[in-house]
């Protein structure tokens, strides 16, 4: 019998303070990050992040949580969904 996964949308909240840190709620996968942009996937669409010398200070897929730190210039969202098998996922496969 196939088992049906129900899927728990989490919550999408940004906190920035003073366009040096962003904690964010609701991420459910990194596509990639670097000093200048960091791509994320949340339940409202894939979310670029873009500035200079930008650090991941935490990480953590399964609560949806992510705090960054660093020069924020952009935030801007696209309508696209996560694929299956993002970046952390091939790390922890």
């Amino acid at each position: 019998m196939a088992e049906n996964k129900k899927t728990v949308q989490l919550p999408h909240n940004i906190i920035m303070e003073n366009r040096r840190k962003l904690n964010l709620t609701g991420v459910s996968d990194i596509d990639s990050f670097d000093e200048e942009t960091v791509i994320v996937f949340t339940e409202q669409g894939e979310l670029t992040i873009r500035g200079s010398n930008l650090h991941i200070n935490k990480i953590d897929v399964e609560a949806g949580e992510l705090d960054l730190e660093g020069a924020i210039n952009s935030l801007s969202y696209t309508d696209n969904k996560p694929h299956k098998g993002g970046m952390l996922s091939r790390f922890f496969s």
